[in-house]
């Protein structure tokens, strides 16, 4: 089966200048930096000691941000190399300010490309995070005698049918991670059945918060211009979503004449589709990036920027959190929450089911099934004159002391044996 899943990626490899050009041209590639993924590499290793943390996207990187300058304080760790797999996540990288870290794009899972990878790298020890399983690289680690944690571990059911499927495939790459940190129960149990040798559920590191971040603050130009302005937030949306809220800020907009709906889209690529969706609509729409001014009968703010999406939940009144009306499974609600926003979300939010859970119990999310059901509740949101506040701090302050001590043991064990 390893066999053929190499067959595979060799395919893709074959057809991957085409690919590239393709996501070029989309602005979904670095025009330079796209290298990096056939291990060309645009930084030098440094000597010492490195800890390699792998995340996905954005999200995935955001989570493991406050992890990052935990471990920069460690004296033992010289080098911190963070590979991402996205445009978008180099940019939000850039935001941050570290002393030992560099970013490079994560290696195409190819034996020839993850060989060369580890070898120039040379890491004590690989930290992946939420549903990072790439078998040709867990193995290479593995063989290196590097050991590999998967933080923040996170498996949907339907991920788990198809690793199922191939059992003997799955068992064989599952086998190779040293420690698991499951985000909710359903991928402990999943993690479980997969046969991982070490199992540990210390919380979810998406609630963990960094001091060190650029200011929450729009610029005074902006607040000024929506200073008599009821804000209603729609982040992370995906297509199809904004449709719905198109027609749920038509409706409110009868009944709150200020109102001013924000659209952060999951990709910002979109941009220009959902502009002319929102325009035959009627809706007058402003694009961040045009810095047209905001006037008294702008109806839609469509943000294509990275890494401001903090700011928008600071000056809004409600949230709706994208990913939740299709079967995407929803995107993470914490950081809303952190703003004191109420939340709200469609019927699919699988992929953070305890976090929904728990915001349910403390009445700050709220589920639809339709439109009328958004408009409805959204409507009776907006009448409230204050929000629930919540303290997520302290949960995510002992989330990230037991997650940095996990890690210290485990790199603590490799450099005793160098």
């Amino acid at each position: 089966m390893f066999f053929i899943y190499q067959i595979f990626i060799l395919i893709i490899i074959f057809f991957s200048p085409l690919i590239i050009l393709i996501r070029l041209l989309k602005n979904k590639e670095h025009k330079k930096r796209f290298i990096e993924k056939f291990c060309y590499f645009t930084k030098k290793r440094n000597k010492g000691n490195l800890v390699w943390f792998h995340a996905a996207s954005v999200g995935e990187l955001m989570s493991i941000i406050p992890l990052i300058y935990e471990v920069e304080k460690n004296k033992k760790v010289n080098n911190i190399l963070v590979t991402t797999s996205t445009l978008s996540s180099a940019k939000i990288f850039n935001n941050y300010k570290f002393k030992k870290v560099v970013h490079q794009f994560f290696p195409i899972d190819f034996f020839y490309f993850t060989s060369k990878f580890i070898r120039y790298w040379k890491p004590n020890m690989a930290i992946f995070i939420d549903s990072e399983i790439w078998p040709c690289i867990f193995k290479d680690l593995k063989k290196n005698s590097i050991p590999l944690l998967l933080m923040n571990a996170r498996i949907t059911s339907k991920s788990f049918s198809r690793w199922n499927f191939f059992n003997k495939f799955s068992r064989n790459i599952f086998y190779n991670i040293e420690s698991a940190f499951p985000q909710n129960s359903d991928t402990e149990k999943y993690l479980k059945r997969l046969k991982v040798k070490k199992i540990n559920k210390i919380g979810n590191l998406k609630f963990c918060e960094t001091k060190n971040q650029k200011t929450i603050n729009l610029e005074k130009t902006f607040l000024k211009s929506i200073k008599k302005r009821i804000i209603f937030c729609a982040s992370s949306t995906h297509p199809k979503e904004e449709n719905e809220i198109a027609q749920t800020h038509l409706a409110l907009k009868k009944k709150y004449k200020s109102l001013l709906t924000i659209i952060v889209p999951r990709h910002t690529d979109r941009v220009k589709e959902i502009y002319d969706q929102l325009v035959s609509l009627n809706l007058k729409t402003i694009i961040r990036t045009s810095n047209k001014k905001i006037l008294n009968d702008t109806d839609i703010y469509l943000v294509n920027t990275y890494g401001e999406t903090k700011k928008f939940f600071n000056i809004s009144k409600i949230v709706f959190m994208g990913g939740s009306i299709i079967n995407h499974g929803g995107q993470n609600p914490i950081e809303p929450a952190r703003f004191g926003l109420n939340i709200l979300h469609g019927p699919n939010v699988q992929n953070f089911r305890d976090i929904y859970h728990l915001f349910k119990k403390l009445k700050i999310a709220h589920k639809f099934i339709n439109t009328k059901q958004l408009i409805n509740i959204s409507d009776k949101l907006l009448k409230r004159k204050k929000n629930k506040k919540l303290n997520l701090t302290k949960m995510g302050n002992l989330i990230l002391k037991k997650s940095v001590i996990e890690i210290n043991k485990v790199l603590n064990n490799e450099l005793k044996k160098t």
